[in-house]
């Protein structure tokens, strides 16, 4: 069936900070230059926000470059960060420390990441640009110079059995003279034009971390607003890197979170339940004691920095944001780098579009003399140093922060997260404490409050290339890690009678596109490719 089609000059796939900083910066271009190039954004959520995830402590940096009189305009930063606390947590006890001089958040501000992607597509469409919610981009297209001319979105209404339902609507092309690609961190497509473009080829590998995240309202005698909290220790060992967040917002609102790198080597482990036990801790279970939680939500981060970011550009388009890994670990910030990145990519497109040039582009360059380029450089030894323990990590952190002050001559190496797994024989199986519902959840009533929903009769998004390695290599030599890593129980083993063989039931309904999956399944054997646009969680404040 022949599809249909829309004509743009520049296509972003993908509403979060990246994608949207680079509409704006092109329409405000537009605007300076008297031109009219035509420019759409494309979001697979059900509307801008429903799948923007992030701590978020924001530095503001890129947005005062991007929109100075931003406070005039409302943005949605009502919080400035006023207190910093950095916690070593024991199983009893915990210790301040001294706080990381990349972790002082003096002038940042405490946000909701979804509210002010929502206010900056209001910002957007109010210079011109084109938004379209709700759909998913399923495909890259290609020309005959097999340079990238634009996406298509995936058809509605297939059935599980691939046959047409009466809802069936084809997808559509959207064709542009450029394309970028800011579908945030392990990116479906974006995994493609890598592997199609080599564009990996002389960079280390991407690391990741998953990240878990509640909202809660507390009493007021418990609530600091502005005050920031991270630490590290327990109830991870000392060789799994992690950590947690709380954020205090107004309102007797409180951010919470934890991070687990996914080079985790205990098959046992489960970062769902690490972040529910990091509750039960006696210097943060007061803070939650007759509270109310009221959403959750998770999603895979990009860990590797400076090493791990790939070639950006390539015939006909761009990666933004973290599609490309811009995150700064040691900071715990990405937000202001994406924003940044999308801004200089649209200044490379629209001198581009003035000169009718296309192709492929030198947007690398333009990012390697920006502030990202250095910011990135000078902590791009800490996470890795911590692949060697906790404490060789704080050691070296330190040495570098005080001492060599990024300046290091050398660079650290980074692994696979996937090849990091040991056989579950080789490890403890790990019992955590059952939910009590007051303070702690279980999976189910988690994914609940993260208003995941999807079209149940469609084919199943989160597809194996072979059926065969779920039993024979995840269960029977990594007791089925996925039933663990994935935070919303979307894989179960399932066997009806003791005697039958066990076989995996796969839950996409309850997907909330974390994409830890595609990451740490330890053959890569599970490939997580986009369903129908506007399914998935849909977070109102995350």
């Amino acid at each position: 069936m022949q599809r249909e089609s829309m004509e743009f000059d520049v296509v972003i796939v993908g509403a979060g900070p990246a994608g949207l900083s680079a509409a704006i910066r092109l329409a405000q271009l537009n605007q300076e230059q008297q031109k009219n190039f035509s420019i759409c954004v494309i979001d697979k959520g059900s509307e801008v926000g429903a799948h923007i995830l992030s701590g978020a402590v924001l530095e503001p940096r890129a947005l005062n470059e991007l929109i100075p009189d931003w406070q005039d305009k409302g943005a949605p930063l009502q919080t400035r960060v006023s207190e910093d606390q950095f916690l070593f947590l024991g199983k009893e006890k915990s210790w301040r420390l001294p706080t990381p001089p990349q972790m002082h958040n003096k002038g940042n501000y405490i946000i909701s990441l979804g509210q002010l992607c929502r206010w900056l597509a209001e910002q957007a469409e109010n210079l011109g640009v084109e938004i379209f919610s709700g759909f998913a981009a399923t495909e890259v297209l290609y020309n005959e110079n097999n340079e990238v001319y634009g996406i298509a979105t995936g058809d509605m209404g297939i059935a599980k059995n691939g046959e047409h339902t009466e809802n069936y609507q084809s997808g559509m092309e959207l064709h542009a003279k450029q394309t970028l690609f800011a579908e945030g961190c392990r990116g479906s497509l974006s995994q493609v034009l890598m592997d199609k473009y080599q564009l990996r080829k002389d960079c280390e590998t991407q690391t990741y971390g998953i990240g878990l995240k509640e909202i809660w309202e507390i009493p007021a005698a418990q609530h600091h607003e502005g005050r920031v909290m991270h630490s590290i220790g327990w109830p991870l060992d000392n060789n799994t890197y992690g950590g947690s967040f709380l954020y205090h917002l107004a309102d007797n609102k409180i951010a919470v979170g934890f991070v687990i790198g996914l080079d985790y080597q205990n098959p046992y482990l489960s970062p769902y339940d690490e972040f529910q036990r990091f509750k039960t801790h006696p210097k943060i279970k007061p803070l939650f004691e007759g509270g109310r939680r009221l959403a959750y939500g998770a999603r895979a981060l990009n860990e590797g920095g400076l090493q791990s970011i790939p070639k950006l550009s390539f015939p006909g388009g761009m990666l933004i944001g973290c599609s490309a890994g811009f995150l700064n670990v040691p900071k715990i910030k990405g937000n202001h780098t994406a924003m940044k990145s999308g801004m200089v990519a649209a200044e490379t497109v629209f001198k581009a579009l003035q000169e009718d040039q296309s192709g492929e582009l030198d947007y690398d360059t333009a990012m390697q003399t920006s502030w990202v380029w250095d910011e990135l450089s000078r902590v791009r030894n800490i996470r890795p140093a911590f692949q060697r323990g906790l404490w060789v990590g704080l050691s070296y952190a330190a040495l570098d922060s005080y001492i060599l002050r990024g300046k290091a001559p050398w660079t650290f190496h980074h692994h696979a997260d996937h090849k990091a797994l040991k056989p579950a024989k080789q490890c403890q199986e790990i019992t955590y404490p059952k939910a009590d519902g007051k303070i702690t959840f279980d999976k189910l009533s988690s994914v609940f409050i993260s208003n995941t929903n999807h079209e149940e009769n469609q084919p199943c998004h989160l597809t194996l290339k072979d059926s065969t390695v779920a039993i024979e290599t995840n269960w029977k030599v990594y007791a089925s890690p996925e039933q663990r890593y994935c935070p919303a129980g979307v894989y179960e083993i399932v066997q009806e009678q003791a005697q039958d063989a066990p076989r995996l039931q796969i839950n996409a309904q309850n997907c909330v596109h974390c994409k830890t999956c595609d990451i740490k399944d330890p053959t890569q054997n599970i490939v997580w490719i986009p369903p129908e646009g506007g399914g998935g969680p849909n977070y109102s404040e995350m």
